[in-house]
């Protein structure tokens, strides 16, 4: 999973190595293949044993959340969110910050669950995904794109990850203390993925990808 991460990261920037910011990076293991890979790795996390883990096995020196506003403006290349955008407590202004440290050509990838897929809508409000209250937010494809149309992007691709829903229905399953749990949760799975083979919308998780928009430039 790391390795197909880090392919992507490279294909959608355009570029194999550049300037990046891990937000959520927990304890490092992301951050640290980037950092193999030749980039420049700003992190940060905001679970001190998280950072602590991070330090003592990459020596990667992780920084606490509040960091993000000592960045400049066009710091970053690619700036990554790996299910983290659901637990944000400040939403909108995490976007507008997000824009602000980007290059014009910067490249924003959020990878969120989501509640229009098949397993979300096979177990409604019992889909462990839904996770409250860890999770604040809950997105579908068309409301992440709103949203990052409100900040000043636009949704440039979006990439499946069908194999979450095996966990989740697991899970779900699990949580709802059905019999055999394994089982049925493989199943849900199973099917969960052949659905978002037909419709990658319908996946337990997306990957999305976001470009700034233009600015428009007034000719006199």
């Amino acid at each position: 999973m790391l390795k197909r991460k880090a392919r992507l990261v490279a294909h959608e920037a355009h570029r194999k190595t550049g300037r990046l910011l891990d937000i959520g990076t927990g304890t490092g293991y992301f951050a640290d293949t980037m950092n193999r890979a030749g980039w420049q790795v700003e992190a940060v996390e905001k679970n001190a044993g998280a950072r602590v883990f991070a330090k003592e096995h990459f020596g990667l020196e992780v920084k606490p959340d509040t960091a993000l506003k000592d960045f400049e403006p066009g710091s970053f290349d690619v700036i990554t969110l790996w299910h983290v955008m659901e637990h944000l407590e400040v939403l909108n202004g995490t976007w507008e910050t997000l824009n602000s440290l980007l290059t014009d050509k910067g490249v924003l990838i959020v990878a969120v669950p989501n509640c229009s897929s098949y397993d979300a809508r096979k177990y409604g409000a019992y889909w462990a995904a839904y996770d409250v209250p860890r999770h604040l937010w809950h997105f579908t494809p068309a409301t992440i794109q709103k949203l990052g149309s409100r900040h000043g992007f636009i949704l440039a691709e979006r990439h499946p990850m069908p194999f979450d829903a095996f966990y989740v229905s697991m899970l779900t399953e699990k949580n709802m203390r059905r019999s055999c749990p394994f089982l049925r949760g493989m199943v849900v799975g199973t099917l969960a993925w052949f659905h978002a083979l037909v419709r990658k919308e319908r996946s337990s998780s997306m990957i999305y990808v976001f470009r700034k928009k233009k600015s428009e430039k007034t000719v006199e």
